[in-house]
Protein backbone atom coordinates (compact mmCIF):
# COMPACT_ATOMS: atom_id res chain seq x y z
CA UNK A 1 0.00 0.00 0.00
CA UNK A 2 1.13 3.55 -0.67
CA UNK A 3 0.39 7.03 0.70
CA UNK A 4 1.00 9.81 -1.80
CA UNK A 5 0.53 13.55 -1.31
CA UNK A 6 -1.61 15.42 -3.87
CA UNK A 7 -1.37 19.01 -5.03
CA UNK A 8 -4.79 20.60 -5.64
CA UNK A 9 -4.74 23.06 -8.53
CA UNK A 10 -6.97 26.02 -7.60
CA UNK A 11 -9.80 23.87 -6.25
CA UNK A 12 -9.27 23.42 -2.51
CA UNK A 13 -12.12 25.78 -1.69
CA UNK A 14 -14.68 23.37 -3.15
CA UNK A 15 -13.50 20.22 -1.36
CA UNK A 16 -14.89 20.53 2.15
CA UNK A 17 -16.32 18.00 4.62
CA UNK A 18 -19.85 17.23 3.47
CA UNK A 19 -19.64 17.61 -0.32
CA UNK A 20 -20.37 14.50 -2.39
CA UNK A 21 -18.38 12.53 -4.94
CA UNK A 22 -19.92 10.04 -7.37
CA UNK A 23 -18.71 7.95 -10.29
CA UNK A 24 -20.75 7.77 -13.50
CA UNK A 25 -19.49 6.26 -16.75
CA UNK A 26 -15.93 6.37 -15.46
CA UNK A 27 -16.28 10.05 -14.57
CA UNK A 28 -15.89 11.32 -11.02
CA UNK A 29 -18.33 14.06 -10.04
CA UNK A 30 -18.29 16.51 -7.15
CA UNK A 31 -21.34 18.32 -5.80
CA UNK A 32 -22.49 19.81 -2.51
CA UNK A 33 -19.38 21.97 -2.33
CA UNK A 34 -18.97 24.83 0.13
CA UNK A 35 -21.09 27.82 -0.86
CA UNK A 36 -23.62 28.03 -3.66
CA UNK A 37 -22.78 27.13 -7.27
CA UNK A 38 -20.36 29.60 -8.77
CA UNK A 39 -20.89 31.49 -11.97
CA UNK A 40 -18.20 29.45 -13.74
CA UNK A 41 -20.23 26.31 -13.01
CA UNK A 42 -23.95 27.17 -12.77
CA UNK A 43 -24.92 23.56 -12.03
CA UNK A 44 -22.60 23.34 -9.02
CA UNK A 45 -21.30 19.95 -10.23
CA UNK A 46 -17.66 19.40 -11.15
CA UNK A 47 -15.65 16.62 -12.71
CA UNK A 48 -12.60 15.75 -10.63
CA UNK A 49 -9.33 14.67 -12.17
CA UNK A 50 -6.26 13.29 -10.37
CA UNK A 51 -3.18 12.95 -12.52
CA UNK A 52 0.55 13.10 -11.81
CA UNK A 53 -0.07 13.96 -8.14
CA UNK A 54 -2.30 16.90 -9.12
CA UNK A 55 -6.03 17.34 -8.61
CA UNK A 56 -8.13 19.53 -10.91
CA UNK A 57 -11.83 20.30 -11.36
CA UNK A 58 -13.83 21.07 -14.49
CA UNK A 59 -17.42 22.15 -14.96
CA UNK A 60 -20.16 19.58 -15.70
CA UNK A 61 -23.37 20.58 -17.50
CA UNK A 62 -26.93 19.26 -17.09
CA UNK A 63 -29.56 18.56 -19.73
CA UNK A 64 -32.25 21.16 -20.29
CA UNK A 65 -34.98 18.98 -18.78
CA UNK A 66 -33.08 18.40 -15.53
CA UNK A 67 -34.28 19.68 -12.19
CA UNK A 68 -32.13 21.74 -9.85
CA UNK A 69 -29.82 19.69 -7.62
CA UNK A 70 -29.08 21.66 -4.44
CA UNK A 71 -25.61 21.59 -2.88
CA UNK A 72 -26.37 18.86 -0.33
CA UNK A 73 -24.00 17.84 2.42
CA UNK A 74 -23.97 14.44 4.10
CA UNK A 75 -26.85 13.00 2.04
CA UNK A 76 -27.51 9.30 1.64
CA UNK A 77 -25.95 8.30 -1.69
CA UNK A 78 -26.54 4.90 -3.24
CA UNK A 79 -25.17 3.54 -6.49
CA UNK A 80 -27.67 1.73 -8.71
CA UNK A 81 -26.02 -0.65 -11.17
CA UNK A 82 -27.65 -1.13 -14.60
CA UNK A 83 -30.62 -3.52 -14.56
CA UNK A 84 -33.70 -4.20 -16.72
CA UNK A 85 -32.30 -1.96 -19.46
CA UNK A 86 -31.90 1.01 -17.09
CA UNK A 87 -28.53 2.81 -17.08
CA UNK A 88 -26.23 3.12 -14.10
CA UNK A 89 -27.39 5.87 -11.79
CA UNK A 90 -27.22 7.29 -8.29
CA UNK A 91 -29.95 7.85 -5.74
CA UNK A 92 -29.44 10.90 -3.53
CA UNK A 93 -31.69 11.53 -0.54
CA UNK A 94 -31.70 14.18 2.17
CA UNK A 95 -28.63 16.11 3.23
CA UNK A 96 -28.02 19.62 4.51
CA UNK A 97 -27.72 22.78 2.44
CA UNK A 98 -25.12 25.51 3.15
CA UNK A 99 -27.91 27.36 5.00
CA UNK A 100 -28.30 24.35 7.34
CA UNK A 101 -31.68 23.46 5.91
CA UNK A 102 -32.32 19.71 5.90
CA UNK A 103 -33.76 18.18 2.74
CA UNK A 104 -36.28 15.37 2.37
CA UNK A 105 -36.12 15.12 -1.43
CA UNK A 106 -35.02 12.10 -3.45
CA UNK A 107 -33.08 12.65 -6.67
CA UNK A 108 -32.07 10.29 -9.45
CA UNK A 109 -28.83 11.24 -11.20
CA UNK A 110 -27.97 9.61 -14.52
CA UNK A 111 -25.77 10.28 -17.52
CA UNK A 112 -27.61 12.06 -20.33
CA UNK A 113 -25.07 12.06 -23.14
CA UNK A 114 -21.44 12.20 -24.17
CA UNK A 115 -20.29 14.85 -26.62
CA UNK A 116 -17.91 14.29 -29.51
CA UNK A 117 -15.08 15.38 -27.23
CA UNK A 118 -16.25 12.99 -24.48
CA UNK A 119 -17.77 15.87 -22.53
CA UNK A 120 -20.26 14.55 -20.01
CA UNK A 121 -23.83 15.84 -19.66
CA UNK A 122 -25.95 14.74 -16.70
CA UNK A 123 -29.67 14.45 -16.08
CA UNK A 124 -31.23 14.93 -12.66
CA UNK A 125 -34.83 14.11 -11.82
CA UNK A 126 -36.64 14.42 -8.50
CA UNK A 127 -38.58 11.28 -7.61
CA UNK A 128 -41.76 11.52 -5.57
CA UNK A 129 -42.44 8.99 -2.84
CA UNK A 130 -45.91 8.01 -1.66
CA UNK A 131 -47.02 6.17 1.44
CA UNK A 132 -44.91 6.30 4.60
CA UNK A 133 -42.34 8.79 3.39
CA UNK A 134 -39.09 9.34 5.36
CA UNK A 135 -38.66 12.81 6.77
CA UNK A 136 -35.82 15.26 6.21
CA UNK A 137 -32.50 13.99 7.52
CA UNK A 138 -28.76 13.75 6.94
CA UNK A 139 -26.00 11.34 7.94
CA UNK A 140 -28.14 8.31 7.02
CA UNK A 141 -27.50 5.49 4.55
CA UNK A 142 -29.24 3.88 1.56
CA UNK A 143 -28.58 0.46 0.04
CA UNK A 144 -29.97 -1.57 -2.85
CA UNK A 145 -31.32 -5.08 -2.14
CA UNK A 146 -32.41 -7.74 -4.62
CA UNK A 147 -34.80 -10.55 -3.77
CA UNK A 148 -36.98 -12.87 -5.85
CA UNK A 149 -36.11 -10.99 -9.03
CA UNK A 150 -37.13 -7.63 -7.57
CA UNK A 151 -35.08 -4.59 -6.58
CA UNK A 152 -35.78 -2.17 -3.74
CA UNK A 153 -34.00 0.52 -1.75
CA UNK A 154 -33.41 0.36 2.02
CA UNK A 155 -32.92 3.53 4.08
CA UNK A 156 -31.94 3.70 7.73
CA UNK A 157 -30.57 6.11 10.33
CA UNK A 158 -29.74 9.78 10.17
CA UNK A 159 -30.47 12.81 12.27
CA UNK A 160 -32.69 15.84 11.92
CA UNK A 161 -33.79 18.93 13.80
CA UNK A 162 -35.78 18.55 16.98
CA UNK A 163 -39.56 18.50 16.35
CA UNK A 164 -41.17 21.95 16.46
CA UNK A 165 -43.28 21.09 19.51
CA UNK A 166 -40.21 20.15 21.57
CA UNK A 167 -38.01 23.09 20.68
CA UNK A 168 -37.00 25.73 23.21
CA UNK A 169 -35.21 29.03 22.81
CA UNK A 170 -31.89 27.51 23.80
CA UNK A 171 -32.29 24.37 21.70
CA UNK A 172 -34.07 25.75 18.67
CA UNK A 173 -31.58 24.30 16.15
CA UNK A 174 -30.60 21.18 18.11
CA UNK A 175 -30.42 17.94 16.14
CA UNK A 176 -31.65 14.55 17.33
CA UNK A 177 -31.43 10.99 16.07
CA UNK A 178 -34.24 10.03 13.72
CA UNK A 179 -36.49 7.20 14.96
CA UNK A 180 -34.91 3.77 14.33
CA UNK A 181 -37.21 2.92 11.46
CA UNK A 182 -36.26 1.12 8.28
CA UNK A 183 -37.77 2.61 5.12
CA UNK A 184 -38.24 0.43 2.07
CA UNK A 185 -39.37 1.82 -1.28
CA UNK A 186 -39.48 0.51 -4.80
CA UNK A 187 -37.91 2.50 -7.59
CA UNK A 188 -40.60 1.95 -10.22
CA UNK A 189 -43.69 3.32 -8.46
CA UNK A 190 -42.08 5.20 -5.55
CA UNK A 191 -44.14 3.41 -2.88
CA UNK A 192 -42.51 3.78 0.54
CA UNK A 193 -43.16 1.81 3.72
CA UNK A 194 -41.75 2.18 7.25
CA UNK A 195 -40.82 -0.83 9.38
CA UNK A 196 -39.97 -1.01 13.09
CA UNK A 197 -37.78 -3.88 14.27
CA UNK A 198 -37.13 -4.72 17.95
CA UNK A 199 -33.40 -5.19 17.36
CA UNK A 200 -33.07 -1.59 16.11
CA UNK A 201 -34.01 0.26 19.30
CA UNK A 202 -31.66 3.27 19.04
CA UNK A 203 -31.10 5.75 16.27
CA UNK A 204 -27.67 5.93 14.67
CA UNK A 205 -25.94 8.13 12.13
CA UNK A 206 -22.79 8.14 10.02
CA UNK A 207 -22.63 4.35 10.06
CA UNK A 208 -21.41 1.97 7.36
CA UNK A 209 -24.02 0.22 5.20
CA UNK A 210 -22.87 -2.59 2.88
CA UNK A 211 -25.34 -4.74 0.92
CA UNK A 212 -25.17 -8.11 -0.82
CA UNK A 213 -28.23 -9.58 -2.54
CA UNK A 214 -31.09 -9.50 0.03
CA UNK A 215 -28.99 -8.52 3.08
CA UNK A 216 -27.75 -5.16 4.37
CA UNK A 217 -25.09 -4.91 7.10
CA UNK A 218 -25.04 -1.83 9.38
CA UNK A 219 -21.64 -1.33 11.05
CA UNK A 220 -20.88 1.14 13.84
CA UNK A 221 -22.43 4.59 13.87
CA UNK A 222 -22.89 7.40 16.37
CA UNK A 223 -25.86 7.92 18.68
CA UNK A 224 -26.68 11.38 20.01
CA UNK A 225 -28.87 10.01 22.79
CA UNK A 226 -26.04 8.05 24.41
CA UNK A 227 -23.22 10.07 22.82
CA UNK A 228 -21.41 6.84 22.05
CA UNK A 229 -20.11 4.70 19.21
CA UNK A 230 -20.82 1.15 20.36
CA UNK A 231 -19.37 -1.75 18.31
CA UNK A 232 -22.69 -2.54 16.68
CA UNK A 233 -23.26 -4.87 13.77
CA UNK A 234 -26.71 -5.67 12.40
CA UNK A 235 -27.77 -7.84 9.52
CA UNK A 236 -31.04 -6.75 7.90
CA UNK A 237 -32.63 -9.30 5.58
CA UNK A 238 -35.35 -8.21 3.13
CA UNK A 239 -37.63 -10.63 1.31
CA UNK A 240 -39.61 -8.93 -1.45
CA UNK A 241 -42.71 -11.12 -1.39
CA UNK A 242 -45.63 -10.75 -3.75
CA UNK A 243 -47.82 -8.97 -1.21
CA UNK A 244 -45.94 -7.05 1.43
CA UNK A 245 -42.18 -7.33 2.08
CA UNK A 246 -40.85 -9.32 5.01
CA UNK A 247 -37.99 -7.80 7.05
CA UNK A 248 -35.93 -9.52 9.73
CA UNK A 249 -32.94 -8.26 11.72
CA UNK A 250 -30.11 -10.13 13.44
CA UNK A 251 -27.62 -8.70 15.93
CA UNK A 252 -24.04 -9.92 15.44
CA UNK A 253 -21.30 -9.80 18.07
CA UNK A 254 -18.21 -8.65 16.16
CA UNK A 255 -18.82 -5.06 15.10
CA UNK A 256 -16.66 -1.95 14.91
CA UNK A 257 -16.76 1.10 17.16
CA UNK A 258 -16.52 3.65 14.39
CA UNK A 259 -18.35 6.53 12.71
CA UNK A 260 -17.77 8.55 9.53
CA UNK A 261 -15.50 5.86 8.10
CA UNK A 262 -14.25 5.77 4.50
CA UNK A 263 -15.08 2.66 2.45
CA UNK A 264 -13.62 1.53 -0.86
CA UNK A 265 -14.41 -1.58 -2.84
CA UNK A 266 -11.62 -3.83 -4.12
CA UNK A 267 -12.57 -5.43 -7.40
CA UNK A 268 -15.90 -6.78 -8.63
CA UNK A 269 -16.46 -8.99 -5.57
CA UNK A 270 -17.95 -7.99 -2.25
CA UNK A 271 -14.66 -7.14 -0.58
CA UNK A 272 -14.26 -3.72 1.03
CA UNK A 273 -11.61 -1.77 2.91
CA UNK A 274 -12.66 0.45 5.83
CA UNK A 275 -10.32 3.30 6.75
CA UNK A 276 -10.46 6.35 8.98
CA UNK A 277 -13.43 7.52 10.97
CA UNK A 278 -13.65 8.34 14.66
CA UNK A 279 -13.61 6.35 17.90
CA UNK A 280 -14.74 9.35 19.94
CA UNK A 281 -15.30 13.07 19.47
CA UNK A 282 -11.62 13.78 20.09
CA UNK A 283 -9.96 10.64 18.75
CA UNK A 284 -9.59 9.49 15.17
CA UNK A 285 -9.56 5.81 14.33
CA UNK A 286 -6.19 5.19 12.68
CA UNK A 287 -6.77 1.50 11.95
CA UNK A 288 -7.89 -0.29 8.78
CA UNK A 289 -10.08 -3.32 8.27
CA UNK A 290 -11.06 -5.65 5.45
CA UNK A 291 -14.77 -6.52 5.21
CA UNK A 292 -15.81 -9.51 3.08
CA UNK A 293 -19.41 -10.50 2.28
CA UNK A 294 -20.11 -14.04 1.06
CA UNK A 295 -22.80 -16.71 1.24
CA UNK A 296 -21.95 -17.47 4.87
CA UNK A 297 -22.21 -13.87 6.06
CA UNK A 298 -19.74 -11.11 6.90
CA UNK A 299 -16.06 -11.37 7.83
CA UNK A 300 -14.10 -8.45 9.34
CA UNK A 301 -10.31 -8.72 9.46
CA UNK A 302 -7.57 -6.37 10.57
CA UNK A 303 -5.49 -4.72 7.83
CA UNK A 304 -2.14 -3.03 8.25
CA UNK A 305 -2.69 0.75 7.84
CA UNK A 306 -0.38 2.93 5.73
CA UNK A 307 2.44 4.84 7.35
CA UNK A 308 0.69 8.03 8.39
CA UNK A 309 2.39 11.41 8.08
CA UNK A 310 2.67 13.79 11.01
CA UNK A 311 0.00 16.07 9.52
CA UNK A 312 -2.47 13.17 9.50
CA UNK A 313 -1.52 11.93 12.97
CA UNK A 314 -1.87 15.32 14.69
CA UNK A 315 -4.95 16.55 12.82
CA UNK A 316 -8.21 16.63 14.78
CA UNK A 317 -10.48 15.93 11.81
CA UNK A 318 -10.19 14.25 8.44
CA UNK A 319 -12.47 13.27 5.58
CA UNK A 320 -12.33 11.68 2.15
CA UNK A 321 -13.68 8.70 0.26
CA UNK A 322 -13.18 6.03 -2.35
CA UNK A 323 -10.88 6.94 -5.23
CA UNK A 324 -11.46 3.84 -7.30
CA UNK A 325 -10.94 0.16 -6.55
CA UNK A 326 -8.70 -0.17 -3.52
CA UNK A 327 -7.90 3.57 -3.41
CA UNK A 328 -8.99 6.36 -1.07
CA UNK A 329 -8.68 10.12 -1.27
CA UNK A 330 -7.89 11.52 2.17
CA UNK A 331 -7.95 15.17 3.32
CA UNK A 332 -6.83 16.76 6.57
CA UNK A 333 -7.09 20.48 7.47
CA UNK A 334 -3.99 22.66 7.62
CA UNK A 335 -4.56 23.49 11.27
CA UNK A 336 -2.43 26.16 12.92
CA UNK A 337 -0.49 27.09 9.80
CA UNK A 338 -1.44 30.61 8.71
CA UNK A 339 1.36 30.62 6.12
CA UNK A 340 -0.19 27.64 4.33
CA UNK A 341 -2.28 28.91 1.37
CA UNK A 342 -4.34 25.72 0.97
CA UNK A 343 -7.18 24.83 3.31
CA UNK A 344 -6.49 21.08 3.31
CA UNK A 345 -3.75 18.59 2.65
CA UNK A 346 -4.82 15.84 0.25
CA UNK A 347 -3.43 12.31 0.08
CA UNK A 348 -3.98 9.36 -2.24
CA UNK A 349 -4.03 6.06 -0.35
CA UNK A 350 -3.70 2.90 -2.45
CA UNK A 351 -4.24 -0.61 -1.08
CA UNK A 352 -3.52 -2.30 -4.40
CA UNK A 353 -0.65 -4.72 -4.76
CA UNK A 354 2.51 -3.24 -6.19
CA UNK A 355 2.21 -5.40 -9.31
CA UNK A 356 -1.36 -4.27 -9.94
CA UNK A 357 -0.39 -0.65 -9.47
CA UNK A 358 2.40 -0.89 -12.02
CA UNK A 359 0.08 -2.50 -14.59
CA UNK A 360 -2.43 0.33 -14.31
CA UNK A 361 0.06 3.15 -14.10
CA UNK A 362 0.12 3.64 -17.85
CA UNK A 363 -3.65 3.95 -18.08
CA UNK A 364 -5.37 4.97 -14.89
CA UNK A 365 -2.88 5.35 -12.03
CA UNK A 366 -3.66 8.73 -10.51
CA UNK A 367 -5.48 9.90 -13.61
CA UNK A 368 -8.65 8.54 -12.11
CA UNK A 369 -11.19 11.11 -11.19
CA UNK A 370 -12.77 11.35 -7.83
CA UNK A 371 -16.27 12.08 -6.69
CA UNK A 372 -17.50 11.84 -3.14
CA UNK A 373 -19.23 13.74 -0.45
CA UNK A 374 -17.65 15.36 2.54
CA UNK A 375 -19.03 18.39 4.26
CA UNK A 376 -20.76 18.26 7.56
CA UNK A 377 -19.96 19.37 11.06
CA UNK A 378 -16.54 18.31 12.40
CA UNK A 379 -16.33 14.71 13.58
CA UNK A 380 -19.65 13.95 11.91
CA UNK A 381 -18.84 13.96 8.22
CA UNK A 382 -19.33 10.51 6.80
CA UNK A 383 -18.48 11.22 3.21
CA UNK A 384 -17.23 8.83 0.60
CA UNK A 385 -15.29 10.40 -2.26
CA UNK A 386 -15.18 8.37 -5.44
CA UNK A 387 -12.36 9.52 -7.69
CA UNK A 388 -11.84 7.96 -11.13
CA UNK A 389 -10.76 8.84 -14.65
CA UNK A 390 -11.11 7.01 -17.94
CA UNK A 391 -7.88 5.94 -19.62
CA UNK A 392 -8.87 7.51 -22.95
CA UNK A 393 -7.90 10.93 -21.58
CA UNK A 394 -4.36 11.46 -22.82
CA UNK A 395 -1.68 13.26 -20.88
CA UNK A 396 -1.38 16.17 -23.27
CA UNK A 397 -5.05 16.38 -24.12
CA UNK A 398 -6.39 19.93 -23.97
CA UNK A 399 -9.99 19.24 -24.93
CA UNK A 400 -11.30 20.26 -21.50
CA UNK A 401 -8.95 23.11 -20.74
CA UNK A 402 -11.73 25.63 -21.13
CA UNK A 403 -13.81 23.91 -18.47
CA UNK A 404 -11.14 23.58 -15.78
CA UNK A 405 -12.17 25.29 -12.59
CA UNK A 406 -9.88 28.02 -11.32
CA UNK A 407 -10.52 29.73 -8.01
CA UNK A 408 -8.95 32.92 -9.34
CA UNK A 409 -11.75 33.14 -11.91
CA UNK A 410 -14.24 33.50 -9.09
CA UNK A 411 -12.91 36.98 -8.33
CA UNK A 412 -15.48 38.16 -10.87
CA UNK A 413 -18.15 37.09 -8.40
CA UNK A 414 -17.61 40.39 -6.61
CA UNK A 415 -19.58 41.89 -9.47
CA UNK A 416 -22.05 39.22 -10.50
CA UNK A 417 -22.32 36.51 -7.84
CA UNK A 418 -24.70 35.88 -5.00
CA UNK A 419 -22.36 35.14 -2.10
CA UNK A 420 -20.43 38.40 -2.32
CA UNK A 421 -19.73 41.50 -0.29
CA UNK A 422 -21.94 43.79 -2.28
CA UNK A 423 -21.15 46.96 -0.33
CA UNK A 424 -19.12 48.17 2.64
CA UNK A 425 -21.96 47.48 5.04
CA UNK A 426 -22.99 44.10 3.62
CA UNK A 427 -24.78 42.07 6.29
CA UNK A 428 -25.32 38.81 4.38
CA UNK A 429 -23.34 35.85 5.73
CA UNK A 430 -23.47 32.72 3.53
CA UNK A 431 -23.15 30.49 6.59
CA UNK A 432 -25.93 32.01 8.69
CA UNK A 433 -28.22 33.62 6.11
CA UNK A 434 -31.93 33.15 6.63
CA UNK A 435 -34.70 34.22 4.22
CA UNK A 436 -35.75 37.82 4.77
CA UNK A 437 -38.37 38.10 2.03
CA UNK A 438 -41.17 35.65 1.34
CA UNK A 439 -40.09 35.64 -2.30
CA UNK A 440 -36.68 34.18 -1.45
CA UNK A 441 -36.25 30.44 -1.90
CA UNK A 442 -32.64 29.25 -1.96
CA UNK A 443 -30.57 32.44 -1.87
CA UNK A 444 -30.90 36.10 -0.92
CA UNK A 445 -32.62 38.48 -3.27
CA UNK A 446 -30.41 40.84 -5.23
CA UNK A 447 -31.03 43.98 -7.24
CA UNK A 448 -28.95 45.53 -10.01
CA UNK A 449 -27.41 48.95 -9.42
CA UNK A 450 -27.20 50.85 -12.72
CA UNK A 451 -24.28 53.04 -11.64
CA UNK A 452 -21.46 53.04 -14.17
CA UNK A 453 -21.17 51.37 -17.54
CA UNK A 454 -21.56 47.76 -16.34
CA UNK A 455 -23.27 48.26 -12.99
CA UNK A 456 -23.09 45.76 -10.15
CA UNK A 457 -25.32 43.52 -8.01
CA UNK A 458 -26.25 44.30 -4.41
CA UNK A 459 -28.28 42.44 -1.80
CA UNK A 460 -31.77 43.85 -1.37
CA UNK A 461 -31.52 43.12 2.35
CA UNK A 462 -28.37 45.25 2.71
CA UNK A 463 -30.12 48.11 0.92
CA UNK A 464 -33.00 47.91 3.43
CA UNK A 465 -35.59 47.54 0.70
CA UNK A 466 -39.12 46.62 1.66
CA UNK A 467 -40.60 43.56 0.03
CA UNK A 468 -43.20 45.70 -1.72
CA UNK A 469 -40.48 47.86 -3.23
CA UNK A 470 -38.45 44.80 -4.15
CA UNK A 471 -41.36 43.32 -6.07
CA UNK A 472 -42.03 46.67 -7.72
CA UNK A 473 -38.41 46.95 -8.87
CA UNK A 474 -38.61 43.51 -10.46
CA UNK A 475 -41.47 44.61 -12.67
CA UNK A 476 -41.19 46.92 -15.61
CA UNK A 477 -38.13 48.94 -16.64
CA UNK A 478 -36.70 50.80 -13.69
CA UNK A 479 -33.23 51.97 -12.88
CA UNK A 480 -32.04 51.30 -9.36
CA UNK A 481 -29.14 53.00 -7.56
CA UNK A 482 -27.76 51.52 -4.33
CA UNK A 483 -27.04 53.54 -1.21
CA UNK A 484 -23.40 53.95 -2.23
CA UNK A 485 -24.37 55.46 -5.58
CA UNK A 486 -27.07 58.01 -5.03
CA UNK A 487 -29.03 56.78 -2.07
CA UNK A 488 -32.38 56.89 -3.88
CA UNK A 489 -34.52 53.78 -3.61
CA UNK A 490 -35.12 53.75 -7.32
CA UNK A 491 -35.43 56.02 -10.32
CA UNK A 492 -38.12 55.57 -12.94
CA UNK A 493 -37.07 55.26 -16.54
CA UNK A 494 -37.81 58.40 -18.55
CA UNK A 495 -41.32 57.83 -19.91
CA UNK A 496 -41.90 58.21 -23.65
CA UNK A 497 -42.95 61.73 -24.68
CA UNK A 498 -46.69 62.03 -25.11
CA UNK A 499 -48.00 64.59 -27.62
CA UNK A 500 -51.21 66.14 -26.34
CA UNK A 501 -53.62 66.83 -29.26
CA UNK A 502 -54.68 70.48 -29.78
CA UNK A 503 -58.23 71.19 -28.72
CA UNK A 504 -60.12 72.86 -31.59
CA UNK A 505 -63.20 74.77 -30.41
CA UNK A 506 -65.69 76.11 -32.97
CA UNK A 507 -65.64 79.87 -33.52
CA UNK A 508 -68.59 81.83 -32.11
CA UNK A 509 -70.50 84.59 -33.96
CA UNK A 510 -69.72 87.99 -32.54
CA UNK A 511 -72.65 89.66 -30.81
CA UNK A 512 -74.04 92.83 -32.43
CA UNK A 513 -74.21 95.92 -30.21
CA UNK A 514 -76.15 98.09 -32.68
CA UNK A 515 -79.96 98.12 -33.30
CA UNK A 516 -81.56 95.41 -35.27
CA UNK A 517 -82.09 96.57 -38.84
CA UNK A 518 -85.00 95.08 -40.78
CA UNK A 519 -85.33 95.15 -44.52
CA UNK A 520 -88.53 97.03 -45.62
CA UNK A 521 -89.91 98.28 -48.87
CA UNK A 522 -90.23 102.08 -49.45
CA UNK A 523 -94.03 101.85 -49.15
CA UNK A 524 -93.77 100.23 -45.66
CA UNK A 525 -91.19 102.78 -44.55
CA UNK A 526 -93.59 105.64 -45.59
CA UNK A 527 -96.51 103.95 -43.81
CA UNK A 528 -94.63 103.54 -40.46
CA UNK A 529 -93.30 107.06 -40.68
CA UNK A 530 -96.78 108.53 -41.01
CA UNK A 531 -98.07 106.22 -38.28
CA UNK A 532 -95.60 107.33 -35.58
CA UNK A 533 -95.71 110.94 -36.62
Amino acid sequence: MTLQALSPVNCTGLLQPGCSLLQLDGEILLFGQKGWPKRSCPTGVFGVRIKHSEMKLRAISFSNDSCYLPPLRCPAVCRLDPYDGLPESYLIHGGRTPNNEISSSLYLLTMDSRGCNRKLTLKCKEKELVGEVPGARYGHAMSIVQSRGKTACVMFGGRSYMPAGERTTERWNSVVDCPPQVFLFDLEFGCSSAHTLPELSDGQSFHIAIAREDSVYFIGGHSITSDSRPPRLFRLRVELLQGSPLLSCETLDFGLSISSALVTRTGPGHKYIVLGGYQSDSQKRMECNTVILDEKGIHIEHLEPPKWTQDIIHSRTWFGGSAGDGCILLAVPTEGRPSQPDVHYFYHVSFQQEKESNEEEGTQACSQESTDYDNSTPLEDSEELYFGREPHELENSSEDEGDIYNEEDEEDESQTGYWIKCCLGCQVDPNTWEPLYSTELHRPAMIFCSKGEEGHWVHAQCMELSETLLVKLSQGSKKYFCLDHGGLPYQEMTPPRQIIPVKRTPMKVKERNGPLMLKMSPAKKSFFKRLFD
